[in-house]
């Protein structure tokens, strides 16, 4: 996609100003956008540490993102379990009366709406994959060692 600048060119061939053409893309592809952000030694984690600072650095963040996961996942499974187990006692106790019927035809209700919202994002959900495949395949060391950082957060 092209589009031409403001800018005039230096040496203009007649009375009218000429613009030059500004290649939008090439232009994008040269300037990424964390260079604006971040200044132009950022980028890519490959061309500014050796493979064990890489390592070193994704295995950190791995096992905080692991060890956090399990906490918050011993939490939730905890309220739910515990949250299931006081209505059931409730129930059997004679405190509340379930509607069985209608918990049944609402759960089928939200599993249809689920399934339609599932189809309507699956084109998103394929560009979000799409994009971490090739993240990972870029950043595979970094990657690596997230992934051995997490599963040791998980079980620690």
């Amino acid at each position: 996609m092209r589009y031409a600048t403001f800018a005039p060119k230096s040496h203009p061939s007649s009375d009218d100003d000429s613009y030059e053409v500004l290649d939008i893309t090439e232009y994008a592809r040269r300037h990424h956008w964390w260079s604006r952000v971040f200044g132009r030694n950022s980028g890519p984690l490959t061309e500014k540490y050796s493979v064990a600072t890489q390592i070193v650095m994704g295995g950190v963040t791995g096992w905080c993102a692991g060890f956090l996961f399990q906490k918050v996942g011993k939490l939730a499974a905890t309220a739910v379990g515990g949250g299931f187990l006081l209505l059931q006692i409730a129930s059997h106790g004679g405190y509340i009366q379930i509607d069985w019927k209608r918990v049944e035809k609402d759960v089928n209700k939200a599993k249809r709406k689920i399934k339609k919202q599932a189809n309507k994002s699956v084109p998103e959900i394929n560009n979000l994959i799409e994009e971490s495949q090739d993240f990972i395949k870029q950043n595979i060391v970094v990657s690596g060692g997230f992934v051995g950082g997490f599963l040791l957060g998980l079980a620690s």
